[in-house]
């Protein structure tokens, strides 16, 4: 139950995220909680010990202060912060939590060139009769959620947490 909660939770908030940001411009508050709630249970199931699980809520109370000062900032929006600070909890303060937040980082560049040269094109793909989604054409924004998934995705796998599952499941 543990292994299968490690495998499907993160990847199934992480996605619901990202559909939800690219259709509404909205994260629900509820794939954070669900993904903290998450982690508070299966980490103890999981071995972890109370030091290890200590450093994962250390890793997202950092990214929170960071979140939190771009958020005032008005360069992040609240929805992107609490996913991000969340999600890293479930990495910890390792090398797998600055892989993620680096893949984050280049997904979200890339996620943006996209949109604006989308956005640039907007006639002519009106011309053939494609749409964008409307989140693509608000201005100054970006539906930032997918490319936390995107970077989720690509560095969950290294996780401490799936490591551990992965293990278990060798056996």
């Amino acid at each position: 139950m543990i292994q299968a909660a490690i495998f499907v939770v993160v990847p199934l908030s992480l996605a619901f995220a990202a559909f939800s940001d690219l259709f509404t411009m909205t994260i629900p508050n509820r794939i954070s909680a669900i993904l903290l709630a998450t982690f508070v249970v299966v980490a103890p199931a999981s071995g972890m010990d109370l030091s290890t699980i200590g450093l994962h809520l250390a890793a997202g109370a950092l990214v929170f202060a960071v979140c939190f000062v771009l958020f005032s900032l008005n360069t992040m929006g609240g929805g992107d912060a609490k996913l991000l600070t969340a999600s890293a909890v479930w990495f910890g303060l390792d090398a797998s939590l600055l892989d993620y937040l680096l893949l984050v980082s280049v997904c979200g560049g890339l996620l943006a060139v996209v949109i604006l040269v989308l956005r640039g094109q907007h006639a002519l793909l009106q011309a053939y009769g494609l749409r964008l989604p409307a989140t693509f054409e608000a201005k100054n924004k970006i539906p930032y959620g997918i490319a936390i998934a995107i970077g989720g995705f690509l560095a969950y796998p290294a996780s401490p947490l799936m490591q551990t599952a992965l293990s278990i499941a060798a056996r």
